[in-house]
């Protein structure tokens, strides 16, 4: 060790052990533990251990604490050397991904330093350089958070934004939308989670409409996924399950094969019948205005399905649930087969389920639904297929069922 200790150790204080102080934080640097690092350099552990903290006596002078340093191993940020070597490199005409394989990083972390912390030389843009102090000093400033968000400083976007949430688009179809409207205007892009944030991070005042009122699940905070609930009881009367339903309902190949389910109403007392074809997703809802028994359901989808034409019913698919008691009799009268899912299963209906979700906008959880008139639930369903959905690569299920009739 180059280090020696010193022989007179009376009365030194704190100026005079300089050199012990200086000796002690590089061999802490070193990883030396305090214990060690103390012995080696002849003082006290505690005294070690303000000269590493940055405390002593409130009776004694206050040893200046260790400046700060940045750790010399990788982080998620660029470190200062690391932003010289870019510079440097970069000065010599050196690629991106060369630069990036000699600092261990990723070469679009590169890119995007640069891209963002570069900047024009005397405002001309023709003359561009890379500063690392001064990209270091634009990094940070942009770091703090909270941010004022996207949406609140564009009016116009945030216009757009609640007239079309006012029209019960999806937060994801609004942003589709926008680029569409606006292709050469990136700032008039977003991505639904903006605007998911601008709704449910509250104080920002950014969307001035309530998340209850703009969105169609009508909740004021986020909920986490939860597991499925507990399947209908099993039918008395045998059923076809669905491991035997043909594979082009599967694939969504054809048109023609359907999924069914209830929306129920306040109390368990009213519903409303949901059919949804599978592979353009449109939708029909079936009138239930004297209840939702077993009589009431077969009767109420054999008027519905009559009005289809012959090649677009196929097949039905249906859960576990006491209302389709009477299928066997709903086959027989129509020539179409249902299928009924597994227990617990509803994935095995995604498309219905989805479409069920869509539907509690217009009917809302714990309310009537006897008051609905057979007329309305027409424009209901004329309204749902007429919304652009992504699935369907942005096409509105109408069209999608018109070109697969034409084709």
């Amino acid at each position: 060790m180059d280090f020696e200790i010193r022989k007179d150790r009376m009365a030194q204080g704190p100026v005079r052990l300089r050199r012990e102080r200086e000796e002690y934080f590089r061999l802490v640097q070193l990883g030396l533990t305090n214990r060690e690092a103390s012995r080696r350099v002849g003082v006290h552990q505690r005294t070690g251990r303000e000269w590493r903290n940055g405390r002593t006596d409130p009776k004694r002078r206050r040893a200046p604490a260790l400046p700060e340093q940045e750790p010399a191993f990788p982080t998620r940020y660029l470190r200062e050397d690391e932003r010289i070597h870019m510079a440097d490199r970069l000065r010599e005409k050196a690629p991106v991904r060369t630069i990036a394989a000699e600092l261990g990083r990723s070469p679009s972390t590169i890119s995007r330093e640069i891209r963002r912390n570069g900047m024009p030389l005397r405002g001309n843009q023709s003359r561009w350089a890379y500063r690392p102090h001064a990209a270091r000093r634009r990094a940070d400033q942009r770091r703090p958070r909270p941010k004022p968000g996207k949406t609140g400083q564009n009016t116009e976007l945030r216009d757009f934004i609640q007239a079309h949430l006012a029209m019960r688009w999806s937060p994801e179809q609004i942003c589709h939308a926008l680029h569409r409207r606006f292709p050469d205007r990136p700032e008039m892009h977003v991505v639904h989670e903006t605007i998911y944030q601008a709704l449910y991070v509250q104080g920002r005042g950014e969307l001035r409409r309530e998340p209850a009122r703009a969105l169609r699940t009508g909740r004021a905070r986020r909920k986490p996924h939860r597991q499925a609930a507990a399947g209908q009881p099993r039918f008395a009367h045998p059923m076809v399950v669905i491991s035997e339903r043909p594979a082009e309902a599967e694939d969504r190949a054809l048109p023609g094969h359907w999924e069914g389910d209830l929306i129920i109403g306040k109390d368990n007392a009213s519903a409303i019948g949901t059919l949804v074809e599978r592979a353009t997703r449109s939708v029909m809802l079936v009138h239930l205005p004297t209840g939702r028994s077993a009589e009431d359901v077969s009767a109420a989808l054999q008027a519905t399905v009559r009005a289809l034409p012959r090649h677009l019913t196929r097949s039905l698919t249906w859960d576990r649930g006491s209302e389709m008691g009477r299928h066997h009799e709903f086959t027989i009268a129509t020539d179409i087969p249902v299928y009924f899912c597994d227990p617990a299963s509803p994935w095995q209906r995604g498309s219905n389920e989805n479409t069920n979700g869509l539907l509690r906008q217009y009917f809302p959880k714990g309310t009537d639904l006897s008051v609905h008139s057979r007329e309305h639930l027409t424009t209901v369903a004329a309204e749902l297929n007429g919304r652009p959905r992504k699935t369907l690569g942005w096409e509105t299920p109408a069209e999608r069922l018109h070109k697969l009739l034409a084709a």
